[in-house]
């Protein structure tokens, strides 16, 4: 037995027929609708009438009936499957974290077991259903029906029977469905107040195990419980993703795993969110919104809540519609308008308007931080900002290279708001240390845009330390998306040093240091010394030797040579100050066109 779940109905209200009733005679239809008529007694579980009419029914179709009643013994819903599975409404609508949802559900099997499958058993668990009752159907007479109940724990199942229809114990079945409520009830009462582990299924097409794994890390950075992952190797399916078969096949693997989520690999349309959350029967996130959603966690100051919340909102504008017929969808003509497109243009236009003032205040932030790096440049402060892969360990080296104590774990994205230290590095100066946001192969666009300000700080840094994960697998791969983000800010031609990060990692001798390639530990410190010495060379000018002349009313320029250069010597002469010394190429150009008749008199 399978049961598929779709989720545009909770209740019936018009006593409809659901399910797969193509075919179906109209005749036939109109008798089926008479069981919303049927009600049981109070201490009935399922009567022998009920039990007749779908036998019947599942006979005559050869397709599989399901029937919802309530706790009092009104039928629900009444729906038609195939020979091999049974559509049912969606019922998590009901569900209830402090106990069973009040709806028995009963499914035949055609010649079939009377056994609960697993898909049952998952469904049970999933939806907190009072019971879940299979009843096996021959020769259109039902033979035997099992019964499952919720255990003393949530993922325990207690399972009644079988029992044939004549010696059914009403009383019992019902006494037992008191007894599961009490026990659900007591576990959700001695349950702590929080938000409950989401049980995740990791979906991908044509992802390669790494950036599976990695797909697995941010659903356990966002607090899931990963239960399942599966791939699909296909062309895209621009409606279904993954194809409409697989689908519907990864339908019933959901209902049997208690799955509550199901986070995908890629960025999705709304038009495939929308037809696999109709398919699965539960909510569908994809690999944007995840990250979406961890930035939101992640986020400490205002500034880094302004900017995950802008690029939720760009994120969720196109992908605003309103679901069944109280919302309907924009469109012209008559039959098309509805309460829900007032409903959608209202929330249209809030966010439009909250996206403009959340844009005003990121600029406003973004002045602010111009002001700080002039002020800087004033003060002729050098930047290196620390870029790399999320949890490459950017914040480990900030951490023992300032002391800065920014939080570092071994989380994607365990931290969000950039952080700024200062660094003396001796002969080189005061140097500002800033530890910006890591960067993940599919970074959200919108995620970008709205971090502009903060990723500024990676396009206005005069040396960029790229920070990779020597031990990890994907290291080489990991460092093409870090370029390619460069390229993307305009930030790739950047005097730059490649630190490869946990080295005491490494299996063997750790490698030589080249030209461009520092080997360090955050945790024990090796290779720091030499990073900062890397660092400080990039950042020391070049000096060249200068021989002139400087008016004596020209003492800005005397300031410039006394600030930037080395080996001094003024001779002051009845006129001018004969000056001899070694000075960065800029500071020489602009003695020689400040008036200064300097020259450069040698080479480095």
């Amino acid at each position: 037995m399978h049961i598929e779940y779709f989720s545009k109905v909770c209740y019936t209200t018009n006593m409809e027929i659901h399910g797969n009733i193509q075919g179906i005679r109209n005749s036939v239809l109109a008798e089926m609708e008479q069981l919303y008529e049927h009600k049981m007694a109070p201490q009935e579980f399922v009567s022998g009438e009920l039990l007749f009419h779908m036998a019947r029914f599942t006979q005559e179709l050869n397709k599989e009936i399901s029937v919802f009643l309530s706790r009092g013994g009104k039928v629900m819903d009444v729906s038609v499957g195939d020979s091999g599975s049974v559509k049912m409404p969606y019922m998590r609508a009901r569900r209830s974290f402090l106990g069973l949802n009040g709806i028995r559900a009963l499914h035949t099997h055609p010649n079939g077991s009377p056994m609960l499958s697993d898909v049952d058993i998952g469904s049970l668990k999933s939806s907190k259903f009072d019971a879940m009752a299979a009843i096996s159907v021959k020769d259109g007479r039902a033979t035997a029906m099992t019964v499952g109940f919720l255990g003393d724990k949530l993922d325990e199942v207690e399972i009644a029977g079988p029992f044939r229809p004549g010696r059914i114990p009403q009383r019992a079945l019902m006494n037992e469905i008191a007894l599961a409520t009490q026990r659900i009830s007591a576990l959700a009462a001695m349950k702590e107040t929080g938000e409950e582990t989401e049980r995740v299924m990791l979906l991908g097409l044509n992802a390669p195990p790494a950036s599976m794994e990695e797909l697995r890390r941010l659903a356990i950075t966002a607090g899931a419980e990963i239960v399942a992952i599966k791939t699909q190797q296909r062309e895209r399916d621009h409606a279904y993703y993954i194809g409409k078969g697989k689908a519907r096949d990864l339908s019933l693997m959901i209902a049997a795993m208690d799955v509550d989520t199901v986070i995908v690999n890629d960025e999705l349309t709304p038009l495939e969110t929308r037809n696999l959350e109709e398919m699965f029967g539960l909510k569908v996130v994809d690999r944007t919104t995840l990250i979406l959603d961890i930035f939101a966690r992640r986020a400490r100051t205002r500034e880094g809540r302004l900017q995950v919340e802008l690029a939720q909102l760009k994120y969720a504008l196109p992908r605003l519609q309103g679901e069944g017929t109280a919302l309907s969808r924009l469109g012209g003509g008559i039959g098309t308008r509805g309460p829900g497109e007032k409903k959608i243009e209202v929330d249209r236009r809030r966010i439009r308007r909250r996206i403009f003032e959340l844009t005003q205040e990121a600029e406003k932030i973004r002045e602010q931080r111009e002001l700080r790096r002039n002020a800087r440049r004033e003060k002729d402060v050098a930047e290196v900002a620390l870029v790399g892969y999320t949890n490459a360990g950017k914040s480990s080296i900030l951490n023992y290279l300032t002391g800065a104590g920014v939080l570092a774990e071994d989380k994607l994205f365990a931290t969000l708001d950039p952080v700024t230290r200062k660094v003396d590095l001796g002969e080189a100066g005061e140097v500002v240390f800033t530890d910006t946001v890591g960067f993940i192969e599919k970074l959200p666009h919108d995620l970008v845009s709205a971090f502009r300000s903060t990723l500024e700080e990676v396009r206005n840094a005069d040396v960029l330390l790229c920070v990779t994960d020597a031990a990890g697998e994907d290291a080489y791969a990991q460092m093409e998306v870090v370029d390619e983000v460069l390229r993307s800010l305009e930030a790739d031609d950047k005097p730059r040093i490649t630190v490869m990060n946990k080295s005491d990692k490494l299996d063997g001798d750790v490698p030589k240091n080249d030209a461009h390639t520092v080997y360090v530990s955050a945790r024990t410190g090796a290779g720091m010394d030499e990073l900062l010495a890397r660092v400080a060379s990039l950042l020391q000018p070049q000096l060249y030797s200068f021989c002139g002349r400087i008016g004596y009313e020209r003492g800005d320029l005397l300031a410039l040579v006394s600030k930037h250069g080395k080996d001094v010597q003024l001779e002051y002469e009845p006129r001018h100050i004969a000056v001899t010394a070694k000075l960065p190429k800029d500071i020489i150009r602009r003695l020689g066109g400040e008036k200064g008749r300097g020259q450069s008199c040698g080479k480095p």
